[in-house]
């Protein structure tokens, strides 16, 4: 259930599910493998994509349906695809378009375990990426394309650079060159951002952060804008028959949604990385109040950096929403009243060593291997979620040695505040 003139608000409670007479007004967790049919026709035109249906919960569930129509309206796509993870949403969302000896480019400035993902596993796939400087200039980025290239991907706010995508001239980009548009929008959420409506074509979440915003589900989901053209010539896949269903195309019996339906009867199907029932339920209690949450994050965040950037043992500190911040004026452009979500770094007078007693003195806030949940808490990425990487790698992601990063919780600020200040206190 949804409605095209309800505002994001009314859509995070009610779109996705609509009970019909004496049904749960709630979402159910449908927790099933299988499904009952009256005719063994009826399954044969599920398998040759020919009626609408539940297969198997491997590819398809009613919870995760539900969760996938809510996340399509928030975000303004014409449909979604749930996965067990936001890797594997982000590593779906290339190669439902790239196969092997092809090429992508991706913005430098990415989470850690992206970068690892495209380095590493699609290198070993045969799929080749560029990571570029995202603020080099467009005439510029279009001499990193090869004739073989098939997309461009990058962040809303970069994990943990704090970065904003620069939307008119990425998406221009991707434009001028004849390739899809993806963006990562877990740290903006739809709630702050809508990159379908900055011209990207295809958005990706991890659905364990914000989305779910209670630490309780990993998760991912990948949403088709439905607005992009595959019968250009570069994506014969999309638009030439299929032998594993009995030649369909694409373009032809699923027009808009293509790319969403191709992603979930080819990889879900194959890999078998669907996103479970149980999972999709939590996510979906979630969504219910996402635009309640992001304001109280967004201004906690914004208060924590005024303080760590005024106090004494702080060197710097790194959030958008500061007027010195270098995209302070992207993110009053892209972000819903500015808001910059409730992730910021900082680093302390005295490098990594000093740091890391600060982290250990803090009370109220836990060091965790997470980000963008109600609860606040802070990482060392350096030394956690980008030690995979080389030093070098680590610097263009934007990652220094004595960076941290703090995902601010909604609890009463104040606490948040004197729980830093303390901590300061110690060095």
């Amino acid at each position: 259930m949804s409605d095209k003139n309800w505002k994001l608000e009314t859509n995070a409670v009610q779109a996705g599910w609509e009970p019909k007479n004496g049904e749960p007004r709630v979402l159910p967790i449908y927790q099933s493998t299988t499904y009952k049919y009256d005719t063994a026709h009826a399954v044969a035109q599920l398998f040759d994509l020919e009626a609408e249906g539940h297969m198997y919960s491997r590819i398809s569930n009613p919870t995760v349906e539900a969760f996938e129509k809510k996340m399509a309206a928030l975000e303004g796509g014409v449909a979604a695809v749930g996965t067990s993870a936001g890797q594997t949403a982000s590593m779906i969302s290339i190669t439902n378009i790239c196969s092997a000896g092809e090429h992508f480019i991706a913005a430098g400035k990415l989470y850690g375990g992206t970068v690892a993902l495209f380095t590493n596993t699609l290198k070993k796939m045969g799929i080749e990426v560029t990571l570029v400087n995202q603020e080099l200039p467009l005439e510029e980025l279009k001499t990193y394309f090869k004739p073989n290239t098939k997309g461009i991907f990058a962040e809303t706010i970069a994990n943990p650079a704090m970065d904003i995508l620069d939307f008119d001239k990425f998406s221009a980009l991707a434009k001028e060159m004849g390739v899809p548009l993806i963006v990562d929008n877990t740290f903006a959420t739809p709630y702050l951002c809508r990159p379908l409506e900055l011209g990207a074509n295809i958005v990706v979440h991890s659905s364990t952060k914000y989305i779910d915003g209670h630490a309780t589900s990993v998760g991912g989901v990948i949403i088709d804008g439905g607005n992009f053209d595959w019968a250009n010539g570069k994506y014969p896949e999309m638009t030439e028959p299929d032998p594993s269903y009995h030649g369909v195309v694409y373009t032809e019996q699923f027009g808009d949604a293509a790319y969403a339906v191709k992603a979930r009867v080819q990889w879900i199907r194959d890999v078998g990385s669907y996103m479970s029932p149980m999972n999709a339920f939590l996510s979906n209690l979630g969504l219910e109040t996402l635009h309640v949450r992001m304001p109280r994050h967004c201004e906690n965040a914004q208060k924590l950096a005024e303080f760590l950037s005024a106090h004494p043992k702080v060197g710097w500190v790194n959030y958008p929403g500061l007027s010195d911040h270098p995209h302070h004026d992207r993110a009053q452009k892209y972000l819903r009243d500015g808001g910059c979500s409730g992730v910021l770094t900082f680093g302390v007078k005295g490098g990594a060593a000093e740091g890391e007693k600060v982290m250990n003195s803090l009370r109220l806030a836990a060091i965790v291997v997470h980000v963008a949940d109600v609860r606040t808490g802070v990482l060392h990425p350096a030394s956690m979620t980008h030690r995979q990487l080389t030093a070098e790698e680590q610097i263009a992601a934007g990652v220094t040695p004595d960076l941290i990063r703090v995902t601010v919780g909604i609890e009463n600020i104040d606490d948040i505040i004197a729980d830093f200040d303390q901590a300061l206190q110690q060095i």
